[in-house]
């Protein structure tokens, strides 16, 4: 097992073209001219990560007022991302990507310690791509909770207009 290669600011995102949780196929490439915030997370309807994708539903609204999307990655089938929708009022775009190619290409796969064992698995990330598909952020090995807001004061959004759940 080895590290994957992380990107950095100025890199050209990894192009991809995934299915949503409707069976629709989303592409990066859709989101030209915006900026897209695509965060990586290891399986829907766990703890931590229905923390992060609620936090980023609460968000959306202001993240969208500010120019920017939302789009979560995961290995998980367009099924069970369907049922992660339903069940939490997800409003963000939940992509699915079972080969794990995309989440290879974003350094998001690979080595990681879980519960002080080294295995391989999904590294909870965030890449934030500007208007022109070139990465402006990327974080790796990001908490869960606490996530959104952290993010938020990076990118210096203002984190008033939260709506609380």
């Amino acid at each position: 097992m080895s590290q994957p290669a992380r990107l950095s600011p100025g890199d050209t995102a990894p192009e991809f073209t995934l299915t949503d949780d409707t069976g629709a196929e989303v592409a990066l490439s859709d989101f030209l001219g915006r900026k897209v915030i695509v965060y990586f997370y290891p399986a829907a309807m766990t703890p931590g990560c229905t923390k992060q994708a609620c936090d980023f539903t609460d968000s959306l609204s202001s993240l969208q007022a500010a120019g920017y999307e939302v789009v979560g990655v995961s290995p998980d089938k367009p099924e069970k991302l369907a049922k992660f929708r339903e069940r939490d009022g997800l409003t963000i775009t939940l992509l699915s990507d079972p080969d794990k190619s995309v989440l290879a290409a974003y350094g998001a796969f690979g080595e990681k310690k879980l519960y002080g064992k080294v295995v391989e698995g999904v590294i909870r990330s965030t890449v934030v791509v500007d208007e022109d598909g070139k990465v402006f952020l990327a974080q790796y090995n990001v908490k869960a909770t606490g996530h959104v807001a952290k993010l938020r004061r990076d990118l210096e959004l203002n984190n008033a207009d939260e709506e609380p759940r």
